[in-house]
């Protein structure tokens, strides 16, 4: 094997044939015939026009970053010395209801952020799943799949099958141009994730593969699993990368057990950070900790995937969530910092030096300089007035209505929240039990808060006492489905069992969708009379800017909720930390006037404020006590 420079120095070569080197000016979308080149897994190397390829890759999704800073972002990633980008494809981020398919609007047009890549001399993994992980809702499942009577994901279920074919499909047809068979920077496809971690159905396997093939997919496949897993989710004849790995020594020997001797050394996730849930400590992963393997590993010719290089934010209601025993539902940040070597607002850390440091030792090409961030401004306290509350939103919605309530996905909803709603005509006093929660609810009787409900505490009950005549609401916020492990196959949404109230099951139910896909209609209300303590309440205001830049609203004085400025939905947010901020881009910001909208679960009084801070706050907790990762 060529030894770590050389190999560095012919992929250096080979990407600049294929696209430019210059990571400091944009270019124009060539109408030109692009080269085709052969890439190939062949003789212990990954192979590009007959020349052995190192690939040092950083992971980054579309998805996670405005597309407005697609650009500057993969020049970050240049600049620190990659030659490729591995980006994860989520399917229900494209399927935006059944075979309904959205590839090209706004963040979404994934073959525009590839075309992007190859301009900034990039060479591309596609990671499409159709199962991913991610911390992403359902782990990029669509919740459609979850209607009753559900498919069973991850799985031969013909109903699930037909889906997965529907969307590889789908997905084909608009990445094959962007093949490196086509003359495109995609090398490799990955069949699905990690599924050693999860199963070992070889007839699945084999079907997973099916369908990439099917659908012209004539680039290598490739697995990812932990190294330990390779028997479990490896697929015989493609090519199985491990995540996790930083020994080389394990590193070879189980690649060369499972590949046979006849594939490359590849970690396919080299953690450099971590993710992060509410209500826990944000990880930290010291760069000493893992720097000596990355460097040593590049210096023996093994190819690297930084797993985050940059991670981006969960905007909307994206995010996902974990389990463990004891804490049945782990709701991930809305950042989706990672702590990784480029923050959430693409600026380069410590991290991000020390690995460029250690890659040019490995390289004998230059290295572009570091671009410039991109501008960061403060806001000063922005005046917010209630709008609307619960009540006031649900009058004008027509219910859906069932014996017992119903789950999101069987009333056609994804995100967001579902207003449960009964009526007594008798008095009744005594332990109301919502064993099927999912996953957080605030209780009223008579249009008054009682209560808080909550999975991640077991928190399934409480006393009320409600007079004859008497009316029962439970808002119940989906805060993101499981995307990793066994549980992540049923976790439906909303309340997906009986509810009983003093022993007797409770029927008759009606359920109001509010999945919050875009900003609550303006009402113009009396503040005074729609601000009622403990209830949800929407404030709405503008400010006006003569210069744009990314800014973090400030929400340590608010309690649980979202925000969305100029109509985009930058996240949740959650006093118990440990993030306090919203990382705003100057890209949704505009000259001029700004709306902003803020949706308060426990309310805020008739009127209040938000400014914009110019760093972020990821790290401070208001929990006594906090789960474990």
């Amino acid at each position: 094997m060529l030894s770590g420079r050389k190999r560095w120095l012919v992929g250096l070569l080979i990407v600049a044939s294929a696209g430019p080197m210059s990571a400091q000016r944009p270019r124009q979308r060539k109408t030109v015939p692009r080269a085709v080149h052969d890439f190939r897994i062949a003789k212990g190397e990954f192979e590009l026009d007959g020349k052995p390829l190192q690939l040092i890759s950083g992971e980054m999704h579309y998805s996670r970053i405005p597309r407005a800073y697609w650009r500057q972002r993969l020049r970050m990633a240049r600049a620190m010395g990659l030659n490729a980008i591995s980006t994860y494809v989520f399917w229900n981020y494209h399927e935006i209801r059944p075979g309904a398919f959205d590839f090209h609007t706004g963040n979404r047009d994934l073959a525009e952020f590839i075309r992007i890549a190859q301009e900034e001399g990039l060479w591309v993994i596609l990671r499409p799943g159709p199962y991913v992980c991610a911390e992403w809702d359902f782990g990029g499942y669509p919740s459609y799949l979850l209607k009753s009577p559900s498919a069973t994901v991850r799985s031969n279920d013909a109903r699930y099958m037909a889906a997965a074919q529907r969307y590889i499909s789908a997905l084909a047809k608009e990445v094959r141009p962007l093949l490196v068979t086509h003359g495109g920077p995609i090398l490799m496809v990955q069949v699905e994730n990690e599924y050693g971690s999860f199963g070992s159905d070889s007839s699945y396997k084999a079907a997973s593969r099916r369908m990439l093939l099917d659908a012209g997919i004539d680039v290598p496949l490739f697995t990812a699993d932990g190294d330990w897993l390779f028997n479990k989710g490896g697929i015989p004849g493609v090519f199985a990368a491990a995540n996790g790995e930083t020994n080389y020594d394990t590193l070879a020997k189980r690649s060369d057990a499972f590949n046979k001797g006849n594939g490359p050394y590849m970690v396919a996730e080299f953690y450099p950070g971590w993710l992060t849930h509410w209500a826990e400590p944000f990880p930290t992963t010291p760069t000493n900790s893992f720097l000596p393997a990355y460097d040593s590993l590049l210096k023996r010719g093994v190819s690297i995937n930084l797993y985050m290089f940059h991670g981006g934010t969960n905007f909307g209601f994206t995010s996902g969530a974990n389990y463990t025993r004891r804490i049945p539902i782990q709701p991930s940040m809305t950042s989706y910092d990672y702590d990784a070597p480029l923050s959430e607002a693409g600026w380069p850390t410590p991290k991000y030096y020390a690995l460029r440091d250690v890659i040019r030792r490995h390289v004998s090409y230059p290295i572009p300089d570091v671009p410039d961030s991109l501008p960061v401004i403060a806001l000063p306290p922005v005046a917010v007035r209630a709008d609307a509350n619960l009540f006031d939103l649900v009058a004008s919605i027509k219910p859906v209505r069932a014996a017992d309530p119903l789950s999101f996905a069987d009333i056609d909803q994804s995100d967001g929240f579902v207003l449960y709603r009964h009526r007594f005509a008798k008095a009744i006093n005594g332990l109301l039990e919502v064993p099927g929660l999912r996953d957080y609810g605030e209780v009223f009787v008579n249009g008054a808060r009682v209560g808080t409900l909550e999975r991640s505490k077991n928190s399934f009950a409480l006393q009320v006492q409600i007079p004859a005549g008497g009316r029962l609401d439970i808002l119940v916020e989906n805060l993101g489905r499981i995307n990793y492990g066994a549980e992540l196959v049923s976790d439906r949404k909303g309340i997906i069992e009986p509810v009983v109230l003093d022993g007797t099951r409770v029927t008759g139910w009606e359920m109001y969708g509010l999945p919050f896909s875009a900003a609550p209609t303006e009402q113009i209300r009396n503040a005074a009379r729609t601000a009622i303590a403990g209830v949800p309440t929407v404030y709405r205001g503008t400010f006006t800017l003569t210069s744009t830049g990314d800014t973090f609203l400030d929400m340590r004085s608010w309690n649980k909720g979202f925000v969305f400025v100029n109509g985009v939905n930058l996240g949740r947010y959650w006093n118990v930390g440990p993030q306090q901020t919203l990382y705003l881009p100057g890209a949704w910001l505009r000259r001029g006037k700004n709306d902003i909208v803020v949706v308060d679960l426990d309310g805020h009084g008739t009127s209040a404020s938000v400014a914009g801070l110019r760093t972020p706050i990821l790290d401070q907790l208001n929990v006594e006590s906090v789960g474990t990762p």
